[in-house]
């Protein structure tokens, strides 16, 4: 049985709505990938066994013409190649950040070095990084456009915040939640790392109000929240749990004291954890809310919660987001 059928035969137990399916092409649909690099290669563990290559056709096109022209710098370079272990990848569909991470402290041979490869290949951003040290060779943050409901949106990110991984599939996603929306009044979204839901949702509610734990995805959010000239998003760097304390008034914070929430209506709260999913105060805090939107990178923790929530599904969404792999995505409205 794959991964379709199975998740579906398991939601069945839970409603006799059936699930919205959408697919991602087999090949080049990454915008994020992560390799080892070991014996002159990148590396990946494939079915329990490590793959060595030069290119990888999963990422997305601009990631793989980069890879082999990267890796060649690299192999011709001994302060390159010596305790590297790891090599990370994002694009924004042009424009690329390469991650270095080794096992080492990178001084001025490093820079130098790497300084070369910024200037050689087009379109590439070099960071490299070691235990508490980073060194940024270009820009750290790359602009990623959304185009959406005749708009575009654009949204900063980098190699330290989650961004969805799916290059194809993100704006389906998007397009599936503003279809579903009935009566949207005031958002409250909870994990909204650096804004992939937020900014572009921002258009279809009267304010919305994000907040997430990771403090570059706060930054982050702030400066696209200025890039898209937008005034109805407030954002606060807080916990799922803060979050829950915080609106129970349980618990006072210095990072809420210049925002009203009494002036907040909301009609909707829209959770995307982590894949351990959500916590008993998350669960907690949601059942205030009318309209849930529940975006989940685990379907067995969300099945797991669907029972904690005690909420009825109107409407779902299955994002294979993670071809050829046992990962789904899964947008449902409770």
């Amino acid at each position: 049985m794959n991964k379709l059928s199975k998740f579906c035969k398991e939601l069945s137990n839970f409603t006799k709505i059936k699930p919205e399916i959408y697919l991602s092409p087999a090949t080049g649909y990454r915008a994020r990938a992560e390799f080892g690099f070991s014996k002159s290669s990148y590396t990946m563990v494939v079915d329990e066994d490590k793959k060595y290559m030069d290119k990888s056709s999963i990422p997305h096109t601009s990631i793989q013409q980069l890879m082999p022209n990267l890796l060649s710098k690299i192999n011709e370079s001994e302060t390159l190649q010596k305790k590297l272990f790891q090599i990370n990848f994002r694009t924004s569909g042009t424009k690329c950040l390469a991650t270095l991470i080794y096992h080492k402290q990178l001084k001025e041979e490093w820079i130098h070095v790497a300084k070369d490869i910024q200037e050689s290949i087009k379109n590439i951003s070099v960071i490299g990084r070691s235990k508490k040290q980073k060194v940024s060779i270009g820009p750290e943050d790359i602009e990623v456009v959304c185009n959406f409901d005749n708009s575009s949106f654009r949204i900063l990110q980098n190699d330290l915040v989650f961004f969805q991984p799916n290059f194809y599939l993100y704006s389906l996603m998007i397009s599936f939640i503003t279809q579903q929306l009935q009566e949207p009044n005031d958002l409250l979204e909870l994990y909204c790392g650096c804004g992939g839901f937020t900014l572009p949702l921002a258009s279809k509610f009267k304010k919305v109000f994000a907040t997430e734990n990771n403090r570059h995805s706060i930054r982050l959010l702030k400066e696209s929240i200025k890039l898209n000239n937008l005034s109805n998003i407030e954002t606060v760097r807080l916990s799922d749990n803060e979050t829950a304390s915080a609106l129970a008034n349980k618990r006072t914070f210095r990072r809420l004291e210049n925002i009203n929430m009494q002036s907040y209506q909301f009609s909707h709260i829209l959770v995307d954890p982590p894949r351990a999913g959500l916590s008993d105060e998350t669960i907690n805090l949601s059942k205030q809310f009318k309209n849930m939107i529940y975006i989940s990178c685990n379907p067995e923790t969300f099945l797991r919660d669907i029972v904690k929530l005690e909420r009825n599904i109107k409407s779902i969404g299955i994002f294979d987001q993670f071809t050829n792999t046992q990962h789904l995505e899964v947008v449902a409205f409770l």
